[in-house]
């Protein structure tokens, strides 16, 4: 079984995250993509993030009747802050014979030699890069920094730009703008039910 790992805030989970969450799973051949809410990132710990309860249960409204797409509580059930490597490491331990790729933007592979022991995830994990519409760094010199062969590691996946972040979401929510057609009919309700982000 190929799993593909896909970890944020998903605060809230938008269709930018479920365009690059099926791109993924086409372009990898995975047999299922795992959405895997932080909880308490160590990267964000200066704002405030929604519980994970709620968190958790957008992500379960938006990928509804899709059993491609999973959610784990896996980060949420620790009380200590969310390392990818720890994630991994429970999720091989749990799921041996799985082939598990862990999913990321660009972004996050210029900054993957300051995460916690990166040589480690590339052990239990193949990389796969969304370009999101701009380019993705070469793998080799940032394989030098972490003394791995990251290029034969790593997947680009294509994908169009798409122009969504949870954070413009969320102000546009706490000043009364729509979000309609930029998460689903069933996140948005729930944004507005529970008086998410200020609304």
């Amino acid at each position: 079984m190929r799993l593909g790992i896909y970890g944020g805030t998903f605060d809230p989970v938008h269709y930018g995250h479920l365009i690059a969450a099926d791109q993924f799973r086409e372009q990898c051949e995975l047999d299922q993509v795992l959405f895997v809410p932080a909880g308490k990132p160590p990267h964000k710990q200066t704002r405030e993030i929604t519980a994970g309860k709620q968190r958790v249960e957008m992500l379960k409204l938006a990928v509804a009747g899709d059993p491609r797409f999973g959610v784990s509580t896996i980060e949420l059930d620790r009380d200590e802050p969310s390392f990818t490597l720890d994630t991994l490491g429970q999720l091989r331990r749990e799921q041996p014979d799985a082939e598990l790729y862990f999913l990321m933007g660009a972004d996050s592979l210029a900054e993957f030699p300051t995460w916690r022991e990166p040589a480690r995830i590339v052990e239990l994990a193949h990389i796969a890069v969304a370009n999101r519409g701009r380019s993705v760094p070469d793998p080799g010199p940032v394989g030098e920094a972490i003394g791995v062969d990251l290029a034969s590691r790593v997947t680009v996946v294509e994908m169009p730009a798409v122009d969504l972040s949870a954070s413009d979401l969320r102000a546009r929510v706490g000043s009364g703008r729509s979000i309609r057609y930029m998460t689903p009919r069933a996140v948005e309700e729930y944004v507005r039910t529970h008086d998410l982000y200020g609304c």
